[in-house]
């Protein structure tokens, strides 16, 4: 009886154990999946060619672009919900590429576009930007490589305290929405003093923090006013203007 009562604790135990770790690697792993209006946009066509290894890229078919932008996704947030805006930038003329990241946190791998560059000799130009915390990942980028970016578009987000750029000579635009909760006027302007004095701040009324992409929310997490469409559109205007700022200006 004691050798049964000890092998159904070391089971109990046995299974507990197993369903935390399975419960742990699917919450380590989760992301936010994309909608179909962003599946829609990965396939390549005589406009752009799409690729997905080592990283989700989007290339120009019609000229050779030599001015890139590195976006670094929001957490927990799955690439491919940034296409659309991505396949739109490469329309413009731009060479893209979204890494992904370890448990899907930029954070934890802020040094991503070091290999991305490298591997993209003829790209003389890097525009480098990113969503939520991959904007402040893309902005701690900067501050350790202030000559290799020539371009910050933070979406959504600010830069740590410990990224201060406000010496660095680059364009900056910060966009978030009307309707955030923790990207605020408050919390952007509490560390203004940590980017150029000339940084472009954009505030999109109606906008939340979620329609930076194109993912699945829960009710609780939709709090815009505006049409993903309306968002995007107001996106993509602010980061071809950096974008073309920087090609112009090399």
């Amino acid at each position: 009886m004691k050798r049964l009562r000890t092998k159904l604790i070391w089971s109990f135990v046995g299974i507990t154990f197993l369903g935390f770790s399975v419960w742990g690697i699917r919450w380590a792993t989760f992301a936010r999946p994309p909608l179909p209006e962003a599946v829609a946009s990965l396939p390549s066509d005589e406009r752009v060619t799409v690729g997905t290894a080592p990283w989700l890229t989007f290339v120009p078919t019609q000229t050779a672009p030599d001015t890139g932008f590195i976006f670094y996704p929001g957490g927990r947030v799955d690439p491919t919900a940034y296409a659309g805006l991505m396949r739109t930038i490469a329309e413009a003329g731009y060479h893209v590429v979204v890494p992904s990241m370890p448990i899907n946190m930029a954070i934890l791998n802020t040094k991503a576009a070091d290999d991305i560059i490298a591997a993209h000799p003829h790209i003389t130009t890097w525009v480098i930007g990113g969503h939520s915390v991959g904007g402040t990942a893309a902005a701690l980028y900067v501050s350790a490589n202030p000559d290799r970016i020539a371009g910050l578009a933070i979406w959504s987000s600010y830069p740590a305290n410990n990224s201060d750029i406000s010496g660095v000579a680059l364009p900056v635009v910060l966009l978030y929405g009307g309707n955030e909760v923790r990207v605020t006027d408050e919390s952007v302007g509490a560390r203004k003093h940590l980017l150029p004095p000339d940084t472009l701040y954009i505030k999109i009324d109606g906008g939340d923090h979620h329609q930076f992409g194109a993912y699945r929310l829960t009710s609780e997490d939709d709090l815009a006013t505006i049409s993903r469409e309306a968002q995007h559109e107001q996106i993509l205007t602010a980061t071809l203007d950096l974008l073309r700022v920087v090609a112009d200006g090399r």
